[in-house]
């Protein structure tokens, strides 16, 4: 379907028009003509309408269309983007917008996607598996062997049989188990403990592990309160609760601190400046069951030689920030041993460090690729590689990476551009996110 842009190029060229004619007619600079039938930017309501009148077009039906640009241009790279127009549809339609949902409203659970976390696909998912979906033959089975927030994983759910995600922090391995498990839980019950917690004056509550460490730090001092005495009653509670509901409860109970934390994201330090107390209402996730899902949380590359699928979707950590440190607070919450705490940031002893974060990176990415057990590979990857912060260098080389997937089989390359995590110390425009797509010689 051609856009508003390369119809006005078009229109032009029938007209046997050149640019510098419709710029000596309209007064449009030549260099906005030029950028607009390019298809680089969208003219002006003002520009459309000199264009429309010196080409003889009909006004309405060329502002009919002007609009539906700007409206995907807005949506086309966003989840749930046509939901959104059907959405958009009803409230211009009916203007009763809220009327559409009132099970959102009455219940407002928390998606998959909103938890803050650094190098989220939330946003790149749809092109990620739009892309595998159109280069790549008979498959119906996907390992998500780093998942992360796991949002890739939820997509391919829609499109493939069988999934395998897998991550190794305890904190995503409770998420995952919350929001994909297909199993019985009492819904009912989960809301009654949920409901219970937000009835709760934290300004009464004693001390405890929380508080003492991370108020006035990483959550405000009435704030930690609380959330260390929901941790406690919910490990209290586990033996009368059943798996699926346990996580559910304790993936709602970090999804819900996540949106309150002072921090810009992750927990590698905390913003030092007073925090204003904004109270903590807890609200319970949406679980959006998978059928056939297995859920691991184990070194990816001890995993890969025991598991198989049609396609292996990889994206690794990119530098030396250590995952198990920048989210410590939420592994210290899930496991609940409550250890002791060392330096500013209050961080517990090592554990689940990755190899991809350290000099061994390209070593450990060729040794995954070797020992993965699919047809294809679609390997996730940016190019920080001119970062000022040292921490934020890319540890493989866009070449490297080539030159490992070329060896196993034929290799494609898209990009897309990507606003990437910035700690402050980085700027440069040319950033993007790669998928290497390989079919695996056979």
């Amino acid at each position: 379907m051609n856009s508003i842009n390369t119809f006005l190029k078009e229109t032009r060229e029938n007209l046997a028009l050149q640019l510098h004619d419709v710029h000596i007619k309209t007064e449009i600079d030549l260099s906005v003509l030029s950028r607009i039938e390019n298809g680089k930017r969208l003219p002006t309501r003002k520009q459309l309408l000199q264009l429309a009148q010196l080409y003889n077009c009909d006004k309405q039906k060329i502002l009919v269309h002007w609009l539906s640009d700007k409206v995907v241009s807005e949506v086309k790279y966003e989840d749930y983007g046509l939901e959104a127009l059907r959405v958009a549809e009803e409230k211009v339609r009916y203007g009763k917008p809220y009327s559409l949902f009132p099970e959102l409203l009455s219940k407002n659970l928390i998606q998959l996607e909103s938890r803050r976390y650094i190098g989220s696909k939330a946003k790149l998912t749809n092109w990620i598996i739009d892309t595998i979906l159109n280069e790549t033959k008979d498959v119906n089975s996907l390992i998500d062997i780093f998942a992360g927030t796991a949002s890739v994983a939820k997509s391919a759910s829609e499109h493939f049989q069988k999934i395998i995600i897998n991550d190794i922090l305890y904190a995503n391995n409770v998420i995952y188990y919350a929001f994909f498990k297909k199993e019985y839980w009492d819904k009912e019950n989960v809301e009654e403990i949920i409901n219970n917690y937000n009835s709760i004056d934290p300004n009464e509550l004693e001390e405890n592990y929380f508080s003492k460490n991370y108020g006035n730090k990483f959550f405000d001092h009435i704030n930690a309160k609380l959330i260390g005495f929901i941790r406690e009653d919910i490990e209290k509670r586990k033996s009368k609760l059943t798996k699926k509901e346990y996580s559910v409860i304790l993936a709602s109970l970090i999804y819900n601190i996540d949106k309150i934390a002072n921090t810009v994201g992750h927990f590698d330090a905390y913003i030092k400046k007073p925090i204003k107390h904004k109270k903590l209402n807890m609200r319970l996730i949406k679980p959006s069951e998978i059928e056939n899902v297995e859920i691991y949380q184990e070194n990816a590359n001890q995993l890969a030689r025991k598991i198989s699928a049609d396609i292996a979707y990889i994206d690794p950590p990119y530098n030396s920030r250590q995952y198990s440190r920048f989210y410590h607070v939420y592994e210290n919450l899930v496991k609940w041993d409550k250890p002791q705490l060392f330096g500013v940031a209050l961080k517990p002893e090592t554990e689940n460090m990755s190899q991809y974060c350290t000099v061994k990176a390209k070593e450990a990415l060729k040794d995954l690729v070797e020992n993965l057990d699919v047809k294809y590979l679609a390997v996730s990857y940016n190019n920080t590689y001119k970062s000022k912060s040292k921490s934020s260098a890319n540890k493989i080389k866009y070449e490297e990476i080539l030159k490992i997937l070329n060896a196993l089989g034929k290799t494609q390359v898209f990009e897309r551009p990507y606003r990437y995590f910035n700690t402050g110390k980085t700027d440069f425009d040319d950033h993007k996110e790669y998928l290497f797509l390989t079919k695996k010689y056979e």
